[in-house]
């Protein structure tokens, strides 16, 4: 009898035991929803400031002489064209079979390090411009023959851009002087630095479209940005390859994942990569979103059309 007792006293403080630590629970995870519910209803992601109406720039006339400085020697960006391909990093591009069309533009811009080699099908094999991020550099340092060598079918020039502190002749940085070494190098693809006076008016030109101050709202600017607008300053007519438009990933469901860049296939999702960038407040991130808000409200100014895909 007594060890009956014992048992079922045992029992009862096992049961009880468990009634409290569910009771724990469910209180916790109440607590829990109710603080995340308050989170999220307070917080609200990166967007085009309210009632904004963006200031009219003219990009056809606000470059200068100086924008653009000579890495090696006295050269001067004088590139002109009329007709531009700008290709874009997306897998998108992938098995459009564009390559022919793009390689028919009289100037065919690329970005960063994306390659052509092993791609050339649907994105062309020549190079005009290439505009490189810092943060790319070493990228393209690495494979010379990629990105610096001019064969028959190109005539390249590279504008590397990056905070004006890593990016002048009075710097220390040793991202300047990599870029130093492989111009000299390779003297005959002209490279060129963004001045620093024109990467404050990047800046500016940001927050007379979108209303925000880029440093203030914790924005990082992408090469996409520097690109569409010096392909403004140089075109009279820009047909962009692979650009998802600004609603894309908002409207975006059941539909396969696609890398954020198109030589990366194990690489991150691009909807994801857009999203965490917009949405994130702490710390410099990105605002593809935003840029390609802005792209559409300069497509109707400067004669840009967008393929693969179509917006």
């Amino acid at each position: 009898m007594a060890l009956q007792a014992g048992t079922h006293t045992w029992r009862v403080t096992i049961a009880a035991a468990i009634f409290i630590l569910m009771t724990l629970f469910i209180l916790y995870s109440s607590s829990s929803g109710s603080i995340a519910s308050i989170s999220q209803a307070a917080y609200t992601p990166f967007q085009i400031a309210k009632n904004h109406t963006p200031k009219p720039t003219n990009l056809k006339k606000w470059a200068t002489k100086d924008d653009y400085v000579p890495v090696y020697g006295d050269k001067r960006m004088t590139q002109r064209c009329h007709h531009c391909a700008l290709v874009s990093s997306s897998s998108h591009v992938l098995g459009t079979q564009a390559g022919e069309e793009i390689d028919s533009s009289e100037c065919v811009i690329r970005m960063n390090d994306a390659p052509t080699t092993g791609y050339e099908a649907d994105v062309g094999k020549r190079t005009t411009l290439r505009v490189v991020a810092h943060s790319s550099l070493y990228r393209v340092v690495r494979r010379p023959n990629e990105f610096m060598v001019v064969g028959a079918e190109s005539q390249r020039t590279i504008i590397f851009w990056g905070p004006p502190n890593k990016m002048t002749k009075d710097s220390k940085a040793t991202v300047y002087r990599a870029i130093q070494r492989i111009s000299s190098t390779y003297k005959e693809v002209p490279c060129f630095t963004v001045a620093p006076e024109k990467m404050r008016r990047f800046d500016k030109l940001f927050q007379l479209e979108t209303g925000r101050d880029r440093q203030k709202s914790n924005s990082w600017l992408s090469t996409g940005w520097f690109t569409m607008v010096i392909a403004i300053e140089i075109c009279d007519n820009i047909k962009v390859y692979g650009m998802v438009p600004p609603s894309y990933c908002g409207n975006r469901t059941g539909s396969k994942k696609l890398p954020y860049h198109y030589y990366n296939p194990r690489g991150s999702d691009e909807c994801m990569t857009y999203i965490q960038n917009q949405n994130n407040q702490k710390g410099g991130h990105h605002r593809f979103i935003t840029e390609k808000q802005v792209f559409g409200h300069w497509a109707h100014q400067y004669n840009i059309t967008f393929a693969h895909p179509t917006w």
